[in-house]
């Protein structure tokens, strides 16, 4: 289902049309962010071994950040959206392997919005009991949901509280606009 377009929902047989608030980012505005989240990074003291990407959101931030740091950029697919529920294979064995063995990660999407997308990563990777004893694997987004269920982001530029409104991000890389469209 599209979002942004009207949706219909059956009530007692009768169509109900609504419109979901939609918030627009703009290819300046995402650059804008990953210069942010750049600053955050390298004021943390901390510099991942290599950043992934979460298809298909993160692969766009996570690649504009590898070519603004000069840190290679790898991806990872996690199928949680649309009916999927994430599977052996979505992540790749070597990162999970690498995840354990220390190597410093930054894993990127871009927005954090239930959760569910960090969380199974981290339970894929085995990163339990975070507090301090994974610090090798860190997680960044473009925009944070207040109101998400995973709480261990550590860069992040913008906020939304989805409980409070609900409210549809909308990147230039996807295709509920036209292309070229700032």
């Amino acid at each position: 289902m599209k979002c942004g377009k009207a949706l219909k929902n059956h009530l007692n047989g009768e169509q109900k049309i609504m419109k979901i608030k939609k918030k627009f980012y703009s290819w300046a505005d995402v650059e804008k962010m990953c210069v942010q989240l750049t600053v955050q990074l390298y004021n943390s003291n901390w510099t991942p071994d290599y950043i992934v990407g979460v298809t298909r959101g993160g692969n766009v931030p996570a690649t504009i950040l590898s070519n603004m740091t000069g840190i290679r950029c790898e991806a990872v697919k996690v199928a949680l959206r649309d009916g999927e529920t994430g599977q052996a294979g979505d992540s790749i064995d070597w990162m999970a392997q690498d995840a354990l063995m220390g190597k410093k990660i930054l894993v990127v999407d871009d927005i954090n919005d239930t959760g569910a997308t960090f969380q199974w990563i981290s339970d894929d990777w085995k990163l339990t009991g975070r507090a301090g004893a994974y610090d090798n694997v860190r997680f960044a987004t473009l925009t944070e949901n207040l109101s998400s269920e995973f709480h261990m982001v550590d860069y992040y530029c913008d906020t939304v509280n989805k409980a409070e409104e609900d409210i549809w991000l909308v990147y230039p890389w996807e295709g509920d606009r036209e292309y070229g469209q700032t």
